[in-house]
């Protein structure tokens, strides 16, 4: 998708990794300590009470503050309700990230169908400032908001949430506090192997 004068266009500004995951009531599995012969159980309901999905941005530039950005959408218990974000969701969390950085974009993921849909193409051609690149197919160790989705999850190992509303504070919580420890999301992104250098003067 990204164009060689668009990228030469993004010069100087941020490179973005965005990936999304999924979270229900039924807790990520974790260790934990127990009395020896006796695992111990977390118990949940088996009915469909909805889900939750979360699409999240790091903003990498060499000199800048690493950052991370978020947006969430609950789904509600229902056959006939969408369980996925959609276009407009992405290209409003790409959106707000410009706002934030006031900056060109250039931006990494995945094939996700609607990533590489129609309305999204359209999308991203409107937007001057935005050059898109995908990530090769199979290739979540090169994304650094994989880490971030361990990460939470692991922090929400064995946790048995009563409510949807309460999964949500949780997992924002959680997001907030990495927003405030760059830090660890450079800890995630040097876990990927990839290396960003300032650009050398002319």
């Amino acid at each position: 998708m990204g164009g060689g004068k668009r990228a030469r266009a993004a010069c100087g500004g941020y490179i973005c990794f965005e990936d999304e995951a999924g979270f229900t009531r039924k807790p990520p599995r974790g260790r934990t300590w127990g009395r020896r012969g006796h695992t111990p159980i977390v118990t949940v309901s088996g009915r469909r009470s909805g889900r939750l999905s979360v699409a999240g941005l790091i903003a990498i530039r060499p000199g800048s503050r690493t950052r991370l950005c978020h947006r969430l959408r609950t789904h509600r218990a229902g056959k006939s309700t969408r369980r996925s974000m959609g276009e407009r969701d992405f290209i409003a969390l790409i959106d707000g990230v410009h706002q934030l950085v006031k900056a060109p974009i250039v931006l990494v993921w995945d094939r996700l169908n609607t990533h590489v849909s129609h309305a999204m193409r359209e999308l991203i051609a409107e937007r001057e400032w935005l050059t898109v690149f995908l990530l090769p197919a199979y290739s979540p160790d090169l994304n650094p908001v994989e880490w971030v989705w361990a990460h939470v999850k692991r922090s929400l190992a064995n946790l048995a949430i009563v409510a949807l509303d309460r999964l949500e504070a949780l997992v924002r919580n959680r997001l907030k506090r990495l927003q405030y420890r760059p830090g660890t999301l450079d800890g995630f992104i040097a876990g990927t192997g990839l290396t960003f250098d300032e650009p050398a003067s002319p």
